[in-house]
């Protein structure tokens, strides 16, 4: 029998009003709610539930929000299924739900860090300096020369920072050298390159800073070895080992997320079902660009795990 993926997303899939059917289910599904708001020291549920969507969309107010509602779809996946995973991942951010799924850390410390994380990435780089952008249909070797020429031309850092699928590359770094790299991927026949509405350069040496800040708050906390193993965004490895994780959440801050690597050692592993646990269907998408012979859910709903079969 096929092993299972869990698996968390990332930024970008938040909307107003996620989490409501979770929130609906109350028990432990809804603590998970509470516990945020009380480790935040403000109404998250709230913003979550009603917006204002520039605020819902501030880095460090989406982070703790997908983290949220990714482990309530989580808990609502184990409390009402057989489903466990045999591995899990998570897309950049969507790393931390995993840990926590995996029992790296608890709840309340995954809501903590990713906070700070938020926080952290949209301070190592002024809004207006930073800039990313979605390359499509142009094979990843000229995607890199592509940043490599963009860099040398204009003397401002601009690198891979998303391997998502093998037609969709998203580059990372000063604006003016992304700006210059979509104009050169467009001279090479991309299908498409689009600059991103993101708030930093993620995913790129420019995070050093925030980097830095992750592993002081990481130290500070004991992060145990993991139930089930982690394949990291780094190296598209699995991992389990509490400290050798920890290096890893630090090393992802400035290092590209190898999510079409890690679907396809996963796969490698064995695994034949990949269960998305949250808001959107963005890696459900991913993974049936990367390979459509495996089955492909999403739970970010209660009535979304009709369509799961049994365990």
């Amino acid at each position: 029998m096929g092993k299972t993926a869990f698996l968390f997303p990332g930024q970008g899939a938040q909307s107003v009003g996620m989490g409501k059917e979770l929130l609906a289910c109350g028990g432990s599904i809804a603590a998970l709610f509470s516990e945020s708001d009380r480790v935040l020291g403000f109404p998250l549920s709230r913003l979550m539930l009603e917006g204002p969507e520039n605020e819902l969309t501030l880095t460090e107010n989406t982070q703790p929000a997908l983290v949220t509602t990714a482990m309530a779809a989580c808990q609502l996946v184990t409390d009402r299924t057989g489903w466990r995973p045999d591995y899990v991942a998570g897309h950049s951010l969507g790393e931390y739900a995993a840990v926590c799924a995996a029992g790296g850390f608890t709840f309340a410390e995954a809501i903590a860090l990713v906070r700070l994380r938020g926080q952290a990435m949209q301070k190592a780089v002024p809004v207006g300096e930073g800039a990313m952008a979605a390359i499509l249909n142009l094979p990843t070797e000229q995607v890199e020369e592509v940043c490599q020429q963009a860099q040398q031309e204009s003397a401002g850092v601009c690198v891979t920072a998303n391997y998502n699928t093998p037609g969709q590359i998203v580059i990372s770094g000063k604006k003016q050298s992304v700006e210059r790299a979509v104009e050169l991927a467009k001279e090479r026949g991309a299908k498409r390159s689009i600059m991103l509405a993101v708030s930093a350069p993620f995913h790129c040496p420019l995070m050093e800073p925030a980097a830095q800040q992750m592993a002081a708050a990481l130290e500070r906390i004991t992060l145990r070895d993991l139930s089930a193993p982690l394949v990291a965004n780094a190296t598209g490895v699995e991992v389990t080992a509490g400290d050798e994780v920890r290096r890893l959440l630090v090393r992802a801050i400035t290092a590209p997320v190898r999510w079409e690597a890690v679907v396809r050692r996963m796969m490698a592993l064995g695994v034949t079902t990949f269960i998305e646990l949250g808001t959107g269907k963005v890696l459900s998408g991913m993974i049936k660009r990367i390979d459509k012979s495996v089955a492909v859910y999403n739970v970010a709903t209660p009535d979304d795990l009709a369509v799961l079969p049994a365990a």
